[in-house]
């Protein structure tokens, strides 16, 4: 008790446990909360199966509600250790470990009890185990990644404006084509449209079909269109990351992570990318 009370107060050290893996201490750490997103995981999973629950829901419960503390611990001991609090909350893993959290407490409240679910959101806290085992590449291709989506986004923006412009326009005139059909499923335009994003996609539920001749062709074109249109955002990214990994650093930060580097420095400090 006296050890974690020292290290409640030494705040950098508990900080290096919490936040980095690189001390023994800090692997431990992590890998105990990898291990218990897993369990809460499997057991959130095995609770929606009745025939599998059977005279083990009270234990599974109890699991529940000790892995919640857990959680609820870990979440503000993070926020007690971090230096800059409120950049750590606003955080896409702060976020994440806040909304982890939650469910349980939510689905005390009635008419908010199918938000336990959320519990899923903890999976994106397993991307943590690239840390513990040093699998710097695939961060290196993560930040790759998230900076190409970033900065792809008005692109890709502008794309999808123009997709509902057109799987709208394609709905209407499915309906003026389809729409007077005897027992038709083109009931409305809403419904169309929903056609239209169906067929775009190259879903094809089957809930909706055409029974006119020129109904059938306008969905055969849909259909060819849809190959084409649904390549666009993969390109966007594409193009953005080529340009990306072609770019050097300049002003002495990472060109990939955006952090201060060494300025002779062969290898970024925080994300290991070549500079």
């Amino acid at each position: 008790m006296n050890r974690l009370r020292t290290l409640l107060k030494d705040k950098p050290r508990l900080h290096r446990i919490v936040f980095e893996g690189d001390t023994p201490a800090g692997k431990t750490f992590d890998i105990t909360v990898i291990s218990a997103i897993i369990i809460s995981l499997i057991v959130a999973f095995v609770e929606t199966m009745p025939s599998v629950v059977g005279g083990f829901k009270t234990m599974l419960t109890v699991l529940e509600y000790v892995l919640t503390l857990f959680f609820t611990f870990e979440y503000l001991l993070r926020i007690y250790c971090s230096p800059r609090k409120r950049d750590y909350a606003l955080s896409f893993f702060g976020v994440i470990d806040l909304l982890a959290t939650l469910p349980l407490y939510l689905s005390f409240i009635p008419f908010l009890r199918s938000t336990r679910y959320f519990f899923i959101l903890r999976a994106f806290r397993l991307t943590r185990i690239f840390r513990v085992l040093k699998l710097f590449s695939f961060i290196n291709e993560g930040y790759l990644l998230m900076q190409s989506i970033r900065m792809s986004l008005k692109k890709i923006a502008v794309y999808f404006l123009f997709v509902i412009i057109l799987v709208t326009i394609i709905g209407t005139f499915a309906f003026m084509v389809e729409g007077g059909q005897p027992n038709t499923a083109f009931t409305d335009i809403p419904t169309s449209i929903y056609w239209a994003i169906v067929t775009l996609t190259t879903v094809g539920y089957g809930d909706i079909t055409p029974v006119t001749t020129f109904g059938r062709f306008l969905s055969s074109l849909v259909m060819i269109l849809g190959y084409t249109i649904i390549a666009v955002p993969t390109g966007i990214v594409s193009a953005t990351m080529i340009d990306e990994t072609k770019k050097k650093g300049k002003n002495g930060r990472c060109p990939r992570c955006n952090e201060k580097t060494d300025l002779k420095a062969n290898y970024c400090k925080h994300c290991g990318e070549r500079l």
